[in-house]
């Protein structure tokens, strides 16, 4: 079955964002294309390489100007989460249209792709692949959770176990994917003013924190903010989803981003577990992008809206 999943998504479909786009070729090319066709909105840089060598490639979506504050958001943590790279195709490509533009040409929107290992799923034929390429010392099993490895409460909650899926790294910030991440939002802490990762699946809109029950400075106006976000995802299609404080709405994590990003003074951070519950869970069928893209993009822009009048 999975076999029969990927040799349908093979297909170079670069133009096509209502299609899985799973070659790293594929992303680059697109994110190439959309810089090219909207030279006043998107502009393209890199901000590091993988372990393999990969660029990672940071797209800003906003009328250019200095001293502008901005939103981060990332995409394709894991490997295995193909929605997750397919939204912020989706997202670059609706904001880039006219009428809404107005949002991010008042703050910007820095988005990073991560999916340098969605070609691993394909290729290696392990779909459920989610760590980096990295070698292990003293190990022959390969990667680090990404998502475990930032100082965030590190190694609390994950596994010191190499072959583990949640193994948290030799150190934080082992990973060279995971330090340039770091890297670019430390050299810009004080423009980013909102951290948005998106990830799948599960139907979840969590905030800070997830390696500790203890509960984040604004609580009460972030726990706001997710449910606004949520009622504004679910206008669309009714899709529901659970809001709260990482740790108590699934379970305890150490070593995420979005906590990271809390940490570092980013008062709005946020993770996207988007569709659906379990019925499909990573292999969500090509049918689902366009709905899924659609919702999600309602709740980013409420939080983006939120942020552009909350400003600190």
């Amino acid at each position: 079955k999975i076999q029969g999943i990927q040799s349908t998504y093979l297909d170079l479909r670069n133009k096509d964002i209502s299609k899985f786009n799973l070659l790293f070729k594929q992303i680059a090319a697109w994110t190439a294309n959309i810089a090219a066709q909207n030279p006043d909105l998107v502009s393209r840089s890199v901000i590091g390489k993988t372990y393999e060598g990969r660029p990672m490639y940071l797209l800003k979506v906003s009328a250019f100007g200095p001293n502008k504050k901005a939103i981060f958001m990332d995409c394709g943590f894991h490997a295995r989460e193909w929605i997750s790279p397919a939204f912020c195709q989706w997202f670059v490509k609706e904001v880039s249209k006219l009428n809404d533009k107005k949002i991010f040409y008042k703050i910007p929107l820095l988005e990073l792709s991560l999916s340098f290992d969605l070609c691993f799923t394909i290729l290696f034929q392990d779909r459920m692949w989610r760590k980096t390429r990295s070698k292990n010392a003293g190990s022959s099993c390969i990667g680090t959770d990404p998502n475990r490895n930032f100082n965030a409460g590190w190694s609390i909650g994950a596994s010191k176990k190499p072959c583990d899926p949640t193994y948290c790294g030799s150190a934080p910030e082992s990973e060279k994917e995971t330090k340039a991440l770091a890297d670019f939002i430390r050299e810009h802490l004080s423009t980013v003013k909102a951290y948005l990762t998106v990830h799948s699946y599960s139907q979840l809109l969590l905030f800070p924190y997830s390696y500790t029950y203890k509960l984040p400075l604004n609580y009460e106006e972030l726990n706001s903010i997710a449910r606004a976000a949520s009622k504004e995802l679910a206008s669309l299609y009714n899709t529901k989803y659970t809001y709260g404080p990482g740790a108590t709405a699934i379970y305890p994590a150490a070593g995420g981003s979005d906590d990271w990003a809390y940490d570092q003074g980013i008062k709005y951070s946020f993770t996207f577990e988007l569709r659906d519950t379990g019925r499909y869970g990573f292999i969500l069928p090509e049918s689902q992008i366009k709905p899924t893209c659609e919702e999600t993009l309602l709740a980013v822009k409420y939080i983006a809206n939120y942020v552009l009048e909350h400003l600190y």
